[in-house]
């Protein structure tokens, strides 16, 4: 899978106001959970700002990456698990890492890619992709760029389910009843399968 790097400080103001005024120089509050555990079994985490633009490497892109994020000069592996944005501007208000490493297992969302004619289309349907990324889980060095589904032989009106797939070192977390993609009939496909059961 892709990596990139994201540059971010550790955070030393705390508050509402402080939040604001973050905000106001274009940097995002974030929060950082480590794969170290505390007593009582919790995550222990680490607050960080990152500047807007960094950010904006990681967010506006189809693509999914491993983040190499640097904390004041100290890089850490890590995968975004959660953004909250403006609901009037969508800016990101606040951002959460969570630390990876190479032997322990996590859940991660990878695009879907669909590869091949599908035999429906070439009878006169059309292709619909209703996910667009599913959940599998892996060791980071695992995951792939994207899940590549081969829709050669998907035939008109059938549809792909979750349970039809499977990937070597990965587990799909996503329910197996979910439809990924599907050959729908449309006008003209079913005209042509009117005629032809008229003439039979």
């Amino acid at each position: 899978m892709k990596e990139i790097t994201i540059n971010a400080q550790i955070r030393s103001e705390y508050g509402k106001k402080a939040s604001r005024d973050l905000r106001r120089q274009e940097l995002v509050p974030a929060v950082v959970y480590g794969v170290e555990k505390d007593k009582d079994g919790n995550p222990v985490s680490k607050s960080i700002v990152v500047t807007e633009k960094e950010l904006a490497k990681l967010l506006y892109t189809p693509n999914v990456y491993i983040v190499n994020l640097v904390v004041d000069g100290k890089s850490v592996k890590a995968i975004l698990k959660d953004l909250q944005t403006n609901y009037v501007t969508d800016r990101p208000v606040h951002v959460d890492f969570y630390q990876i490493t190479a032997d322990k297992p996590v859940v991660m969302e990878i695009p879907v890619k669909l590869n091949g004619l599908a035999e429906g289309v070439r009878a006169g349907g059309k292709l619909a992709l209703n996910v667009r990324k599913l959940a599998v889980k892996a060791t980071y060095d695992k995951f792939p760029d994207t899940l590549d589904i081969d829709v050669t032989n998907l035939g008109l009106g059938k549809t792909m389910k979750v349970a039809a797939l499977s990937y070597e070192g990965l587990e799909i977390v996503t329910s197996k009843e979910v439809v990924v993609c599907a050959v729908r009939m449309t006008r003209a496909a079913r005209a042509a399968a009117a005629e032809t059961a008229t003439e039979e």
